[in-house]
């Protein structure tokens, strides 16, 4: 279990540098990040880092898909590790 943990930590970190780096990227004009890239992410765990990403970069905020999709599966996220604990 403590494994997992450590990999949804990890997952999270990703997930909120990635945000990071596909925002200073559209800054400079260079090539981005899928979305596709983003949502597997996302999907793999890294929702809650994801959102919290994409508040602290104004990333991705005008994007509905993103504005209510990353905080929805990082509450589905959180309540699939209640029910495990």
């Amino acid at each position: 279990m403590d494994i997992l943990i450590l990999l949804y930590l990890i997952m999270n970190l990703v997930g909120l540098l990635m945000m990071a780096s596909d925002k200073q990227r559209a800054r400079k004009g260079k090539y981005r990040i899928s979305e596709r890239q983003l949502w597997m992410v996302a999907i793999l765990g890294g929702a809650a880092g994801m959102t919290a990403g994409m508040q602290m970069f104004r990333h991705k905020t005008k994007h509905v898909q993103f504005k209510w999709g990353l905080p929805v599966l990082a509450v589905i996220h959180v309540a699939a590790w209640l029910a495990l604990l």
